[in-house]
């Protein structure tokens, strides 16, 4: 009887720590500039996930404005903190009683994944803010290889929580969240090829 409020207790323990990281995203502010905002949406007909697209970026149309660098650049950015919001609730949730073995091994190696994910987020976002000049086309080969590497890692992420072993409401929570990430990331990759085609 001990045992079976234990395991309840650490279920409600992990899904309590999900449901806070689900619910502490920061809620889109109104996006401001009809011009702006219409660009975002147009631009957005270009990628994998075109609702994902307009709603994680709408409203920062007064910083993307009609650029399609700063739109790019604002792409990243929004890839990097979900992956960011991402890696710190698995870290919590991988260290939370409860789970199975191979739970937590699928945890660890996501977390890990997802480290190198932000890595390649961050420095992709880095070489954003310096693409200009001659050397263009090499600080773009850059960005697109490290963006590929990161939806790579998300990917293989996502893999370590299939199969029937895993707890069922703790995978559809970390995947959907996982996926997130990818998508928002596919996105991201989307135009910055739309940036690089623009440039040739």
């Amino acid at each position: 009887m001990e045992d079976s409020c234990n395991n309840h207790y650490n279920f409600v323990t992990v899904f309590l720590i999900l449901l806070a990281f689900t619910t502490s995203t920061s809620a889109a502010r109104p996006a401001t500039g009809h011009t702006n905002t219409e660009f975002i949406r147009t631009s957005c007909k270009s990628t994998t996930y075109p609702n994902l697209c307009f709603s994680s970026l709408s409203s920062r149309s007064n910083a993307i404005g009609v650029s399609p660098q700063l739109l790019a650049h604002e792409s990243l950015s929004v890839s990097l903190e979900t992956a960011q919001s991402t890696s710190a609730m698995m870290i919590k949730v991988a260290h939370s009683q409860g789970m199975t073995p191979r739970e937590v091994g699928a945890m660890q190696d996501c977390v890990e994944e997802l480290s190198d994910t932000v890595s390649e987020l961050r420095k992709s976002l880095g070489e954003m803010k310096q693409l200009r000049g001659r050397d263009f086309d090499m600080k773009m080969s850059d960005i697109q290889t490290w963006v590929s590497a990161a939806l790579t890692n998300e990917d293989t992420c996502t893999e370590g929580f299939a199969g029937k072993a895993m707890n069922g409401k703790l995978k559809t929570v970390v995947r959907g969240k996982i996926v997130e990430v990818a998508h928002m990331t596919s996105n991201a990759l989307a135009l910055i090829n739309t940036l690089d085609a623009l440039h040739g």
